[in-house]
C-alpha cells in the first residue's frame, strides 16, 4: 500500500497563500459583470467571459448567484434600487421648510451621476431593453427599476405640491430627470470628446437645469 506523501511546510504555505479570502470570488464576479455589461449587451455577455475576466471558475457564478440574470440584478439593479430607497428615506425624514434646495438637488444629482458612471451597464441595458424578451426583462429585474422610478415620481409630485407647483405628469418629470443624468453619465465621452468638463461641473449644470426646470413651472 503506497504511503501518503506528507505536505512539506513550504507546500502548505504555498497552498494557503493561493487560497482566496472569503467572499473574494463573489466580489470579483460582480466587478467583472459590471465591466462587461458596460461594454457589450446583456445577451452577448456569457458566463464564461465573466468568469474569465474575474479569474475564477465559471461554476462559481451559479454557486453564488444562481444565474447570469441574477448576477446582473445584484451587480447593476440592486445598487440603483438601494440608492432610491435610501433617498426616499432621507426625503421622508427631512425638514422641507428648512432645506437648502440647491444643495439638496446637487447631492441627489451627484450621487445618481456617480452611480450611473460606476454602473454604466445598467444604462446600456435599459437603452437596449426593447431587444430583450419579456422573460429576460423579468429575470434581470427591470420591474424593480420601474418600481424605483415610480418612487422618485411620487417624491417629485410631493415636492411640487410642497411648493404649490402644478405638474400634469409628475412621474414623467422624475423619469426625465433620471434619463438626463443617466445619459450624461453614460455618453459623457461622446458629448465632450477630449475637453470633458470635471465631474463637479457636470453635476452643477445638471442640478441647475433640473432644479430650475421645476421651479419655473406655473403655480
Amino acid at each position: 500500500m503506497p504511503r501518503a506523501t506528507a505536505k512539506t511546510p513550504s507546500t502548505a504555505k504555498s497552498a494557503k497563500a493561493t487560497r482566496r479570502p472569503r467572499g473574494e470570488p463573489r466580489r470579483l464576479l460582480l466587478d467583472a459583470a459590471r465591466d462587461l455589461f458596460a461594454r457589450q449587451d446583456y445577451r452577448s455577455t456569457t458566463t464564461r467571459e465573466i468568469a474569465e475576466v474575474a479569474g475564477v471558475a465559471e461554476h462559481l457564478i451559479f454557486r453564488h448567484f444562481g444565474s447570469k440574470a441574477a448576477l446582473f440584478r445584484e451587480a447593476l439593479v440592486v445598487p440603483f434600487t438601494s440608492f432610491v430607497d435610501d433617498f426616499s428615506e432621507t426625503w421622508r425624514s427631512m425638514d422641507h421648510g428648512a432645506a437648502d434646495e440647491d444643495e439638496f438637488a446637487k447631492q441627489f444629482v451627484g450621487r445618481l451621476y456617480d452611480l450611473f458612471v460606476e454602473h454604466r451597464g445598467l444604462v446600456m441595458t435599459l437603452w437596449a431593453s426593447e431587444a430583450l424578451s419579456d422573460e429576460e426583462l423579468a429575470e434581470i429585474g427591470i420591474a424593480e427599476v420601474d418600481r424605483a422610478l415610480g418612487v422618485l415620481g411620487q417624491i417629485g409630485a410631493e415636492g411640487m405640491d410642497i411648493r404649490g407647483l402644478r405638474a400634469g405628469h409628475p412621474e414623467l418629470a422624475a423619469r426625465s430627470t433620471v434619463a438626463m443624468v443617466a445619459g450624461m453619465a453614460a455618453f459623457r465621452s461622446t458629448f465632450f470628446g477630449s475637453r470633458r468638463p470635471s465631474r463637479d461641473v457636470i453635476v452643477e449644470e445638471l442640478s441647475q437645469a433640473i432644479l430650475h426646470g421645476f421651479l419655473h413651472r406655473e403655480p
